[in-house]
This record gives structure tokens, sequence and C-alpha cells, in this order.
């Protein structure tokens, strides 16, 4: 996560959003109790630019989307405490019941003094009593990005949380708070009576998986890697690692540890990793493995283990820097137009209702719309560039395809093409079916659904998207493109 309040508007590609099983309005209703919420992390810090009716088209997208609140990682920034405050009034002007909550970025603040604390607990007093702010159990939610070395000036972080933020903060104001502290979940009952719950920020991505280890476990295939496509040995060992609730499983075992009750467990889920910055910057360039339809996939694991996770947050609605943002290209970027202007990800926002209302309800939605979602790499990932700043770390993790998913009504047929007289065709069956596709250098995207001899859903994203044999700079990022049935 990268945090700047550089300025650079840019314009969203056109889409529509068509939302099935949408939600009507609720108004500013309180929740007796938790249940199963979805949330995206909203980072303030790319925000600078933000009128309240900026704030207002991104809840009223989100709510549209199946989504049921906003994470506000908030900085220390000067102008950020004016941003989070029109993000409130946006919520409140809209009268949706969609939730909102602070989430404290620790590696912006400072946290060494008593003083320190003072401005983390406004957050906490200064919405405590708004309509739209998350409540959990009667305390106000909050969580953190980082922070399990912040001392407040105290013996430990554990006594520095407890004594100048948890303890000052009482009656209306007590705080349920989740944090995203980065430590081995063996040790969360060190933060005993501090900790409420905790947000696996890396839980929707195999971090540990690097083209070493994989090298490592595929033993004499690991050649293969630097293939273009990869043999179904390959694919098997790297799609393994796709989904997974192994952390979830360590988080969720930690929190069991700790004393309390009521504890609240946040899972992530995420559609990309891909970062870009040199040495003389951010010193940020590499890619996880986020092939394989990995979003659809975490979702799905989600989903069935869904008794023991209490609200997913999607990683995120607006972080440009790292790749993974599903909400519209708008704001500041932080020097990341190079490899996320022009690369649009709202298709993965509108397949997020299907799976959010899922997690939510238990059971997955009819599909009332048909749906083609389409998105790939905008080069080989073996192509040269003069880029100074180099091939992203892992780069060989990834495969030369086009990733698709096809949201069908009924049985119909597919034709997915990936240049002229290369297609595939499918049947699909009602559901949801995913597909894959070898680029071809030079050329793009497109696919049709038809059913009866009628042609029921078209995505064609013409020039928009060539998957370029000769890039000028070298960028993993996704290009995703979407349609929907009338």
């Amino acid at each position: 996560m990268m945090r700047s309040g550089i300025f650079c508007l840019w314009p969203l590609l056109a889409a529509v959003i068509t939302v099935t099983n949408a939600r009507p309005p609720m108004g500013n209703v309180e929740r007796a109790t938790p249940g199963k919420l979805v949330v995206a992390h909203h980072i303030i810090g790319f925000t600078d630019p933000y009128a309240v009716s900026d704030w207002q088209s991104d809840i009223q997208l989100a709510y549209d989307s199946g989504l049921d609140g906003f994470a506000l990682n908030v900085g220390s920034e000067s102008w950020e405490p004016t941003q989070v405050a029109n993000a409130y009034q946006a919520a409140k002007n809209l009268g949706l019941d969609f939730k909102l909550f602070v989430s404290l970025d620790m590696s912006s603040f400072p946290c060494t003094t008593a003083d320190d604390a003072s401005i983390l607990r406004d957050y906490v007093t200064n919405y405590a009593s708004h309509p739209n702010q998350l409540l959990w159990n009667g305390k106000v939610f909050i969580s953190t990005f980082s922070g399990s070395d912040c001392t407040f000036g105290q013996s430990s972080a554990a006594a520095g949380w407890q004594s100048e933020f948890i303890n000052q903060l009482t009656g209306s104001n007590a705080v349920h708070f989740v944090p995203s502290f980065f430590v081995d979940p063996s040790t969360f009952t060190t933060f005993n009576g501090v900790m409420n719950g905790d947000f696996n920020w890396n839980g929707g991505w195999p971090i540990d998986l690097t083209y070493a280890s994989a090298q490592s476990e595929l033993g004499s295939n690991a050649g293969d890697l630097d293939d273009a496509t990869f043999p179904s040995s390959v694919e098997g060992t790297l799609t393994g690692n796709i989904g997974v609730f192994a952390t979830d499983s360590q988080y969720i075992n930690g929190l069991n540890s700790v004393s309390g009750s009521d504890k609240t467990y946040i899972a992530a889920v995420t559609p990309w990793f891909f970062t870009h910055y040199s040495p003389q910057t951010y010193n940020k360039n590499w890619i996880y493995l986020a092939d394989y339809w990995s979003y659809n996939t975490r979702w799905e694991t989600l989903i069935e283990k869904r008794d023991q996770v209490d609200v997913v947050e999607i990683v995120t609605w607006n972080d440009y820097s790292e790749s993974h943002y599903i909400g519209p290209i708008e704001g500041s970027q932080p020097n990341s137009q190079a490899w996320t202007n022009g690369m649009p990800h709202l298709g993965w926002l509108a397949m997020t209702n299907y799976y959010a209302t899922a997690f939510r309800e238990g059971s997955y939605p009819a599909i009332t719309k048909d749906q083609i979602y389409m998105w790939a790499r905008p080069h080989p990932k073996n192509a040269d560039s003069s880029d100074s700043v180099g091939k992203p770390t892992s780069y060989q993790l990834t495969e030369d395809k086009l990733w698709a998913v096809v949201f069908a009504q009924s049985n119909a047929i597919v034709v997915i093409s990936t240049a002229s007289g290369t297609t595939q065709t499918v049947d699909v069956s009602a559901g949801v079916t995913k597909l894959s596709m070898d680029l071809v250098p030079g050329s793009g995207m497109s696919a049709t659904m038809t059913r009866n001899g009628q042609t029921v859903v078209s995505l064609e994203p013409g020039s928009a998207f060539t998957f370029n044999a000769s890039p000028e700079i070298y960028n993993y990022n996704a290009f995703v493109a979407y349609a929907t049935s009338g």
C-alpha cells in the first residue's frame, strides 16, 4: 500500500454497471447485532481532490455493487481529516444503510509518545454518534493498517494501545478495536485486553509464493516457469496457492487464544497485485500471483468458510500503486499512472455483488442477467522493454493467458477470441463458468454469448486493449472488460 497527496485526475473508461440482486435503500438503519459484512478498503490519501459529490458517487456505486461499507484508511496528511468528514457527510446525504469506519494507517502516523494518540482518538469521538458509523455491539468499530510496534510512550505496544487509546475511550466512545497487526498470530495473546479481533491484510494473496519457492517446489519441472504458458503439472502446483484458507486459519486460531468473547475476524479478498517503483522512488517492483481467477476463487473459499469469518474486506477500492483497485480510476495517484491509466477494473466490482450476497446470506443468488467478464495483462511476460525499472520480481509465475468468467441464466454457447481465427467455443450451463485462453501478441480479446441462435451478450473492447509484443514499459497490471445482457 502506498500513500501520496500527488494530484492527477484521470478519466474513467466509460462503462455501465448493471447490478443484479441490488439491495433497496434502507435509510439510516442501525444494525441491532452485527451480521456478515462486506466492505472495501478506501485510501483517503488518494482522495485529495474529492468533493462531497465524489464521495457520494463512490458510496452509491459501492452500495449498488453489493458493498456494506468502506474502511477509510487515513494517514497523517493535514488535509485528510477534511476528506474523512466529507465521506461521512456524503453517506449521510445519501440516506443509505452504508457503514463507514476508520482504519488508522500506522505506517503514516507517529506513535512514540502519549500525545501521538490524541488525533487517533479524535477519529473515534468525532463520528461515534454519526448515523453511518459502524457500531459493533454498541461500540465504535475501528481498525488499523499496521501499528503492532506503537508504544505511545509506554513500555510495550499492548500497554500503549491500552492506556492511550482503549482506556481513554469510554461510554458512547468505547471502541471495538480490530487492527491489522503484522505479527505472528500465535503471539496475539500479547494484546489481551486490547484486540477485539484482527484483519488479515495479506490473506488475499499467496505472498509466500515466489519464483524461488516455486522453483524449489517444482524441482525438475522448474524450467517450465519461464514459458509463456505452463503444462498442467506446473499449473497444478501454482493453483494450489490460490484462494486458500491457510493463513485465515492461523489468524482465527490466534484470535481464539485471545481473552474475551466478542472477537471479530476480517478476511481479505483481492483481485490482483503489481507494483512498479524504482529504487530511486519507493523501491517496490514485484507481483503476487493472481492468475487462475483468483478473485472468484478467493470469494468461493470465504463463502464456504463463512461461519468462521465476520467481515470480508476488499483490498482495495482505490490503491492504484499496487494494482488491486476495483473502483473507478479517479482522485490522485502516487505516480502510478504508467501502469494504471487505461487499465479499468470495474468488471471486478460489477461481479462483486454476486459473491457479497452469497457471503452475507449463505447461498448464491439467482443469476438474473447474462454476463461475460474478461481480463489480461497488456504484454507478454517475457517481452523486453527499455524500461529502466526492469521486470518485477516473480513475473515468471504468471501466464500469457486471457482469464474469463461467464454468468449464464441458462444453457448458452460462448465464443472467446484472442485473434482473428483464434477462438474457443464452449457450451456453458446455467451458473458460473471459468474459462481461459492463450493470448496472441498484436491482437486483443472479444467474446459473445448466444442462446437459441440469438446473441445475448457481446463483449468487444476493440482498440482499448492490445496484447503488445513490444511494450514501452513493463506493466503486469490487468485490463478488465465486461458486458451484460440488457
